[in-house]
């Protein structure tokens, strides 16, 4: 499981790094959301999407150790 978590970290923290030197390569597209408000709102559903599917994979985790258990 920690293998796992790790996992997921490192990705998620490569994909914001790489996110980063994009925005900073395209600064209209950063300025347009930004002027707009509307980074906040996309950033706010990927992380509510994000707690969700981690939510819910912790909940299968448990539940299949709980049948292992059982066995």
């Amino acid at each position: 499981m920690k293998k796992l978590t790790s996992t997921i970290v490192f990705a998620l923290l490569t994909t914001l790094t790489m996110a980063q030197s994009v925005a900073e390569s395209k600064p209209t597209n950063v300025d347009f959301m930004t002027s707009n408000g509307k980074i906040m709102v996309v950033v706010t559903v990927i992380l509510i999407i994000m707690t969700g599917f981690f939510a819910y994979l912790i909940s299968v985790d448990r539940k299949l150790a709980k049948m292992e258990k059982n066995n």
